[in-house]
């Protein structure tokens, strides 16, 4: 991808994705899920767990600061979020800068859920040079002292991811 920019000219930032979990590893769900279209419009839903989603985290409920609870009163079941999903991102790209993680998690729900994903996931870095990726973790850093919305809720990360895929590809 050409990321080179007419001067003055808007950055459009790509579609972004990123999860929230019930902790890290072998038996761990998606809880959370938030995407930013490439208008910047923001979608987040909380997942119910499936019944046989039993794996949880206090060091990742300390992190991201959803209980279990919250997920049972408030959470969609993986095969409503699926079905919104696959309506609104249909033939899309979205990008993770965390994708190892997202694409396993979003393959869990897909599969809970028994439908086949519509959309692709891609690692972010597949759109920025040497460069950029060097200065990406250092620029979202900057974002979050910058912007005073709490980390590690899905809408706000990916509003954040957004913001720095533009710094960054402005340079």
């Amino acid at each position: 991808m050409d990321n080179t920019q007419e001067e003055g000219a808007a950055v459009q930032p790509p579609a972004i994705i990123d999860l929230e979990a019930s902790g890290f590893g072998r038996g761990s769900y998606p809880i959370e899920v938030g995407f930013a279209l490439e208008d910047r419009q923001v979608h987040s839903f909380l997942i119910k767990p499936a019944p046989g989603w039993t794996h949880w985290s206090e060091e990742a409920e300390k992190i991201h600061g959803i209980s279990r609870q919250q997920l049972e009163e408030h959470g969609l079941t993986p095969r409503e979020i699926a079905l919104k999903m696959n309506e609104l991102l249909r033939g899309k790209t979205l990008y993770s800068d965390a994708w190892s993680f997202d694409s396993s998690w979003i393959g869990r729900m897909f599969d809970e859920a028994e439908l086949v994903q519509r959309f692709r996931i891609e690692t972010v870095n597949k759109l920025l040079t040497q460069e950029q990726m060097e200065a990406w973790h250092d620029t979202k850093q900057n974002l979050w002292d910058e912007l005073d919305v709490g980390r590690h809720r899905a809408a706000n990360d990916v509003k954040v991811l957004q913001e720095t895929y533009i710094r960054v590809t402005a340079r």
